[in-house]
């Protein structure tokens, strides 16, 4: 009697707590609620639809095979599908592997503050931004050249910022005009 009681509620239990992990998500993103959400819903859906086709204890080991499934399924999907930036994105880098990333201003950068989005910037992209000198609106692309402690770095304009490949080259084309017109 208890035992059928339990194996008839399992499967709801499981659907609503599964919901619950799965929009707690939502609130706290980084994949630790969302597999776990799944495997526990997928089980419980499971368990709901064989409750009417199979004997008990085979649907509460279907419902325990399918926990461990689709928990791997979903791990794999988060890791393969770039939720959380591709493979190996995920992994935590000191702040001075910032230093020459490029991006985007978000929010106008200033001497004193400002936002950027940095192309290869992991789960939050989002940084807190100086610059060097003046303001660089935004859309603008820039390159990080001070890190600092990661949670605000230096940035620099890309349209300012000119390397001595490009200055010879300027020179040169300079000096050829130059020839030319002698």
């Amino acid at each position: 009697m208890v035992l059928e009681l339990a194996l008839t509620n399992l499967p709801l239990l499981l659907i609503l707590v599964g919901a619950g992990l799965v929009i707690a998500e939502a609130f706290a993103p980084g994949a630790h609620f969302f597999v776990v959400g799944v495997a526990l819903l997928a089980a419980g859906l499971v368990g709901f639809l064989g409750a009417f086709l199979l004997p008990g204890p085979i649907n509460l080991l279907l419902m325990a095979i399918v926990v461990l499934l689709s928990s791997l399924a979903t791990l794999w999907a988060y890791r393969q599908l770039d939720v959380m930036g591709g493979p190996g994105k995920g992994k935590t880098s000191d702040s001075s592997s910032l230093r020459g990333s490029t991006g985007r201003v978000t929010e106008r950068v200033t001497p004193t503050k400002g936002e950027i989005k940095l192309s290869d910037g992991g789960f939050n992209p989002y940084y807190k931004a100086r610059s060097m000198d003046g303001e660089i609106s935004e859309e603008e692309e820039v390159i990080v050249v001070d890190p600092g402690g990661g949670n605000v770095v230096t940035v620099e304009s890309v349209s300012k910022i000119g390397n001595d490949i490009d200055r010879e080259l300027e020179r040169e084309r300079e000096r050829e005009a130059e020839t030319e017109t002698s």
